[in-house]
């Protein structure tokens, strides 16, 4: 009988992506619930070997933070009880700690809880990975995740290469095109708006079908930034539809966003707007062609500032249009430097 592992990852979808390929080490021998945040819900779903979905809002990792609620507590100790899980794997950043998720899982009688903490763990990690120690500082998000699934005695089956990936949609047909994402929920990764116009501009006199995307309230957004050359798709697209859109096109110009590691696990090609304030080696495009723009010197590097810091937002603000356009150019060739597929 096949155990019921619970994989933790109470983030947004970005980083519920990246959690995939540690996802997949232990649904290859055991039945997968995650447990996610609301914005990972979706996310989630999409992932090959999840089973059940389990969302929970944690007050230590959703922005804003809810408040602590004892019958909030009640109630979700209650539902992984119900669940009869036989372990749980925590996956975290290295910002984060596994504590909380842990404690709650005693309470609800899980018998085994591994986790990586700098802090002493006593009785609530039965493997703990020390970071720094048993699990290096500068490795990407996903071989993060799948180390910390190893040491719990998971690992990707054979055939499997470790990339991301999700539940694969059919790419929207139709001329090749690029996709512009403008937004990100942090605004210190975003790309002035003015510069996302003019390389939309740009990208369609070089002959490319620019299209916009963009979440429900990013609508003015991407209206401006589409303009009268560009598609503006803001607001018009579920995840596993905006999925079927970046498998569909060409390139993909985005942030540090969810945007970004979507388009890695469909293997659409990134220009990578990268403002430092984490760092690029643990998140930028995972395994998929990209090219990677932005200051990573700025000194909001590695503040993990939400709003930027520095005036003149120097990290992303200075990278031009053109260098935008150019970029698509080497990823995205089109006319005569197009190479046959």
């Amino acid at each position: 009988m096949r155990r019921s592992v619970l994989v933790a990852r109470l983030d947004g979808a970005g980083d519920v992506l990246l959690a995939g390929p540690a996802i997949r080490a232990v649904a290859a021998v055991a039945d997968v619930t995650v447990l996610c945040g609301p914005a990972g819900a979706e996310a989630a779903s999409m992932l090959p070997g999840v089973d059940r979905v389990l969302v929970w809002p944690a007050p230590w990792i959703v922005t804003p933070a809810p408040a602590v609620q004892a019958d909030d507590v009640a109630s979700v100790v209650g539902e992984l009880a119900r669940r009869e899980l036989d372990e749980a794997v925590l996956l975290t950043s290295f910002h984060q700690s596994p504590l909380p998720t842990a404690l709650l899982l005693r309470l609800a009688g899980v018998g085994r809880v591994t986790g990586a903490s700098v802090d002493h763990a006593g009785s609530l990690l039965d493997v703990r990975l020390r970071p720094g120690v048993d699990l290096p500082e500068d490795v990407p998000e996903p071989e993060r995740a799948l180390r910390i699934a190893a040491a719990a005695g998971f690992a990707l089956p054979p055939g499997d290469d470790g990339r991301l990936a999700v539940r694969h949609p059919a790419p929207v047909t139709g001329e090749p095109s690029v996709v512009l994402h403008p937004g990100a929920a942090v605004t210190a990764r975003r790309w002035p708006e003015r510069h996302f116009r003019d390389a939309t501009r740009l990208l369609d006199a070089a002959g490319y079908r620019v299209l916009v995307t963009g979440a429900p309230a990013e609508r003015g957004l991407t209206a401006a930034v589409a303009g009268d050359v560009g598609v503006d798709l803001g607001g018009r697209t579920t995840l596993p539809e905006l999925a079927a859109v970046l498998a569909g096109a060409s390139a993909v110009v985005v942030g540090n966003t969810g945007a970004a590691h979507l388009a890695a696990a469909v293997g659409t090609p990134v220009v990578s707007l990268f403002a430092p304030v984490v760092p690029a080696v643990r998140w930028r495009p995972y395994r998929v062609p990209h090219v990677l723009l932005g200051d990573q010197r700025a000194p909001c590097r590695g503040s993990r500032a939400r709003e930027c810091p520095v005036p003149g937002h120097p990290c992303l603000a200075g990278v031009t249009p053109h260098e935008v356009a150019d970029a698509v150019a080497r990823l995205a060739p089109i006319g005569p430097e197009a190479v046959p597929a």
